[in-house]
């Protein structure tokens, strides 16, 4: 079933790049959980090592996860105009 989709897909040029376009973006959904996971994590570990500074480090695990979501959300949408304008 798979093959018979990719063999569709590649018969239809805009097909293969919606599917592109929709690979991409999961890839960044998952890329962006992944990341501010990582940070989160992290985040707490230093609060936990040094609490005095975890006013310090909340700030900057904001500002880098709000970065990041940035990034994410810039991507799904170049993804998404990769798909709706072909």
């Amino acid at each position: 079933m798979f093959l018979s989709l990719l063999l569709q897909a590649v018969a239809n040029s805009v097909g293969l790049a919606v599917m592109g376009a929709g690979i991409g973006a999961g890839l960044v959904a998952l890329g962006a959980g992944l990341g501010i996971g990582r940070i989160g994590g992290s985040a707490m570990e230093a609060i936990g090592r040094q609490p005095e500074a975890s006013g310090k480090i909340q700030t900057a695990m904001l500002i880098v996860a709000a970065l990041i979501e940035g990034l994410a959300l810039f991507a799904v949408v170049v993804c998404l105009l990769i798909s709706f304008n072909l």
